[in-house]
């Protein structure tokens, strides 16, 4: 009997800090995403190729995508599918809004409940915040066992995990009994490019709300009740259940007080050539201003 295993990938849209201008940030403190151009976040990617690597070991495994974002946040189960995942669920709901890593974990760990996976794999944090925070409260809020700075997914069992992880200064190898959570680090595999077939299969996948979009009309020409597979699940917070205090700003103690953008600029500047006496004139001040040594 083959290995069948149930994972769930935690991806997250997020702006391209590459394009980040005066309009990124709203009045009250939060990323403004609809001035910034939206990409599937990097470490993410990371951890959808580990997920992708059971699937190729374990063919009768399912790989799932779990996001939570307005309807273009779509777009990351989409690229998820070109690549070979099964499905994927959007978190989308006005009640999601405004939330903080607390909040937003909250949401992910009832959405998983439902899920019911034997193993969650997550980028090790999103550019946007940098918090390093959503992954490991997940697997609080589970009751889980978590694995964090993963750079290879090395072996699975039935009821085993184990995982080699990047550390600052080394490597570890470590094994965890499932169900766990892991956050995969940059350094991990790149994620496969998208396939061809699965491009042209599921390039008109949507989710309801999408397709409800006027400015979408004549944009899906085939029915997803033609082909069931093309429609992308939603679920609202009627849908995960739980406490709705604990979603959203009212379940998000983490509160932005002021926001400023910083611009460095150069005072002055000195310019050294590849020669010895200016490479040794260089040392010579970081020396000096305790920078190095």
């Amino acid at each position: 009997m083959s290995k069948e295993f149930t994972i769930v990938v935690l991806a997250k849209q997020v702006p391209d800090t590459r394009n980040v201008g005066k309009d990124a940030m709203t009045p009250e403190g939060t990323v403004n995403r609809a001035a910034l151009p939206a990409i599937f976040n990097p470490e993410d990617m990371n951890a959808l190729e580990q997920a992708l690597r059971i699937k190729d070991k374990y063919p009768a495994s399912k790989v799932y995508i779990l996001t939570m974002g307005p309807f273009r946040a779509a777009e990351v189960i989409r690229e998820g599918l070109y690549r070979g995942t099964d499905g994927g669920i959007l978190l989308t709901d006005r009640r999601f809004a405004g939330a903080d890593t607390l909040a937003t974990s909250y949401a992910i760990s009832q959405a998983c409940r439902k899920l019911k996976p034997h193993i969650i794999v997550a980028g090790r944090q999103a550019i946007d915040g940098d918090t390093a925070q959503v992954g490991p409260q997940v697997a609080e809020k589970l009751g889980w066992p978590q694995i964090t700075y993963a750079e290879e997914i090395q072996e699975i069992t039935e009821d085993k995990i184990t995982v080699l992880r990047r550390l600052e200064r080394g490597i570890e190898v470590v094994t965890s009994t499932l169900p766990c959570l892991v956050t995969v680090h940059a350094t991990a595999a790149p994620c496969r490019p998208r396939n061809a077939k699965n491009v042209m299969k599921y390039k008109y996948a949507r989710t309801a709300n999408e397709e409800k979009d006027p400015a979408n009309e004549g944009k899906y020409l085939i029915s997803t009740e033609e082909k069931p597979y093309l429609q992308i699940t939603e679920w609202t917070v009627d849908d995960v259940g739980g406490d709705e205090n604990s979603y959203g700003f009212a379940g998000s103690p983490t509160k932005v007080k002021k926001v400023q953008n910083i611009v460095f600029k150069a005072k002055e500047s000195k310019v050294f050539t590849s020669s010895e006496a200016d490479i040794d004139e260089l040392i010579g001040e970081l020396l000096a201003n305790h920078e190095i040594g």
